[in-house]
């Protein structure tokens, strides 16, 4: 990932592969700041700064699109503090019979990592300190929209200078949706609705007749 960036890695980073990843846990992302990208480690879960503890109000892993310039919690650091969230998929739930969350896992459909968006934000109180991210998300294009209404934001590499603020102004224009046969997505199997649920076959497509 370091590579695929032209990132420095921190001794932060998350090492181990994981196939179910869940709030709160520490996520490899990428920041620029100075003419220079870090690979980091932060906790996926945005903490605003008036928050007297990291569950003192709602636990904040997305962003919308539509409205992270003006929200309080995420004006300022969708301003000044955006980073890329390096991905191979993404997991997203579509309704079942009987209110079962039927989930599915979704990928570029070149096979290529994603590059999610996101912005950071560092928070202190009481002598705790964490820096926290949110992914944003976006109305659903049509690959998407027969699973879910929204999605995350894929960021192309020739746009990683922009939302990363090291090109100019008009990241703005970046946070839409991807167009019809971007994504690939499948099922899989009901394993990954369990935070515990760990191992490469979480993300293998569900048997023909499942």
């Amino acid at each position: 990932m370091a590579q695929l960036f032209a990132a420095t890695p921190g001794n932060d980073v998350p090492q181990d592969a994981r196939y179910n990843v869940c709030p709160t846990q520490p996520i490899a992302v990428v920041t620029a700041a100075d003419g220079q990208r870090l690979l980091r480690g932060l906790r996926w879960g945005f903490v605003p700064h008036w928050y007297k503890a990291p569950g003192d109000g709602p636990l904040l892993i997305n962003a919308r699109a539509e409205t992270v310039a003006s929200k309080p919690a995420f004006r300022a650091a969708v301003q000044t503090r955006r980073c890329l969230v390096p991905a191979d998929g993404f997991y997203e739930w579509s309704a079942g019979a009987g209110g079962t969350r039927l989930p599915w896992f979704v990928r570029r459909a070149d096979g290529a990592p994603m590059a999610l968006a996101g912005i950071w934000q560092d928070w202190e109180r009481d002598g705790v300190r964490l820096t926290g991210c949110a992914i944003v998300t976006c109305a659903a294009g049509p690959d998407m929209a027969p699973i879910h209404h929204r999605e995350p934001v894929v960021v192309e590499p020739a746009d990683w200078p922009m939302w990363l603020g090291e090109a100019g102004t008009g990241a703005a224009a970046l946070m839409r949706a991807r167009p019809a046969g971007a994504l690939r997505a499948w099922r899989v199997g009901l394993e990954v609705n369990s935070s515990r649920a760990q191992g490469a076959g979480l993300c293998l497509p569900l048997p023909a007749g499942q």
